[in-house]
């Protein structure tokens, strides 16, 4: 058999695990093995095992995974979402919809601290929607709230994806991080203006408005945010103004969290067993993937799959608007059915050089590709994000769920028009890092 028809037979064999629920780092190991000691020799092949394990691991600029992962879990399982919820709400609360709106404002805030669209998603579908409920809000504008929300937890730096598609393409972690902010604040500032907008055309959805937090009451509540706040500017704000290399700032993040819950009588043993081992399991997973993926890059290399796709579209006379947008389409049906981690680790080493080769920016291509991904949580028949809150809320049917989120697709398919029109607003802030 010829490469090309190797390498194509193992793509196959890699979807086709990831959809009967393999996990993605065993169906990267397996397909990774087998495609390089089909290509070359199986002493090849178990070579590889070993030295793909050991560079990955030793890999410096991964360790920033674990570091962000535990400064997250910290506050996650110690019950700060639940205080900054009500913090955000004596600000937001009053307008229009203004329990969803501080959902939203309260999700972007934990979200820069989590990293996690799952972790945020579940913290603030137990905080969030029992306390709409009590405001007599409908249950689509309640969950499509929490659930538009979630997707901020991989936009918005420290985010775990995005640091995985550093490490997938070799762009630099730091500038990805930065390049989130400025994309996560505006996607946050529309999705408050949606919500905004569809309480005053339908007023039953949010019948009741909330009586304004008095102003000292604004000024006390600041006192639940401050962690987060302090926690953000201190490790992302030291990454922009290079004082820290992103391994650095996540030590410092994870430190910090961790004297923050200990000053505010958060932490407990077993909240922080609880952390510690939320922590090992998946950063765990995530260089499982990663190992696998450097396998499954070395099977694709030999193959020559990905040299051959980017000089067969070089070679069309079309804009590379076109291929971006086909690629895009591709990206969004493949979110309706699999999560996020394993269409990456599954189409970037394809799609990267295909995508720089046409001549756009690798780092600008990530915030894009993670917004895709980000639409994709939202849209059926996977829509993970839409699944974690039914199973917190399991009165309300699914299928009500999903009706509710269908005006944030709609903005947030948009947004991301806008940002590929607009790329400045991408690569504004790394420049200024990069300068």
């Amino acid at each position: 058999m010829s490469p090309e028809l190797v390498g194509g037979l193992g793509i196959a064999l890699l979807l086709v695990l990831i959809l009967l629920n393999v996990s993605v780092g065993l169906s990267l190991f397996l397909v990774g093995f087998l495609g390089v000691s089909l290509l070359t020799d199986w002493s090849v092949g178990l070579a590889q095992l070993g030295t793909a394990a050991f560079g990955t691991a030793n890999a410096y600029s991964l360790s920033v995974i674990p570091l962000f992962i535990l400064m997250g879990m910290f506050m996650s399982n110690t019950g700060l979402g639940q205080d900054l919820f009500k913090a955000v709400d004596k600000w937001l609360g009053h307008t229009r919809g203004g329990l969803a709106i501080a959902t939203i404002g309260a999700s972007s805030i934990f979200a820069a601290i989590s990293g996690s669209t799952n972790a945020t998603t579940a913290t603030m579908a137990r905080i969030a929607i029992p306390e709409m409920n009590n405001y007599r809000y409908k249950s689509s504008l309640s969950t499509a709230a929490v659930a538009a929300g979630g997707t901020l937890g991989i936009l918005i730096p420290p985010s775990v994806i995005l640091i995985l598609y550093g490490a997938l393409t070799q762009e630099p972690i730091g500038p990805l991080l930065i390049a989130g902010i400025i994309p996560g604040i505006l996607l946050a500032l529309v999705f408050m203006i949606t919500i905004n907008i569809q309480v005053r055309l339908k007023p039953d959805i949010a019948p009741r408005s909330l009586e304004s937090a008095k102003f000292n009451e604004k000024i006390r509540s600041l006192g639940t945010i401050w962690p987060f706040m302090l926690i953000f500017m201190v490790s992302i704000g030291g990454i922009y103004l290079g004082i820290f290399t992103p391994t650095e700032a996540g030590g410092i993040g994870a430190i910090g969290a961790f004297l923050v819950t200990l000053i505010t009588r958060k932490l407990t043993w077993e909240k922080l067993l609880s952390s510690l081992d939320d922590t090992i399991r998946l950063s765990v997973m995530i260089f499982l993937i990663l190992i696998g993926a450097s396998i499954f890059g070395r099977f694709l290399a030999l193959s020559q799959i990905p040299m051959k796709l980017t000089s067969f579209v070089g070679s069309l006379d079309v804009s590379p608007f076109v291929v971006l947008a086909l690629i895009l389409f591709i990206y969004l049906i493949l979110g309706m059915f699999m999560e996020g981690i394993a269409i990456m680790v599954l189409t970037l080493p394809i799609v990267y050089p295909l995508v720089t080769q046409l001549g756009f920016d690798g780092l600008w291509f990530g915030i894009i590709l993670v917004m895709v991904i980000n639409i994709g949580v939202l849209t059926p028949p996977l829509g993970l994000s839409v699944y974690i809150i039914s199973g917190v809320v399991k009165d309300v049917p699914i299928q009500k769920i999903f009706r509710g989120v269908a005006p944030m697709v709609i903005v947030m398919i948009f947004f991301t028009i806008l940002l590929i029109i607009f790329p400045e607003i991408v690569t504004y802030l790394p420049s200024l890092t990069r300068a």
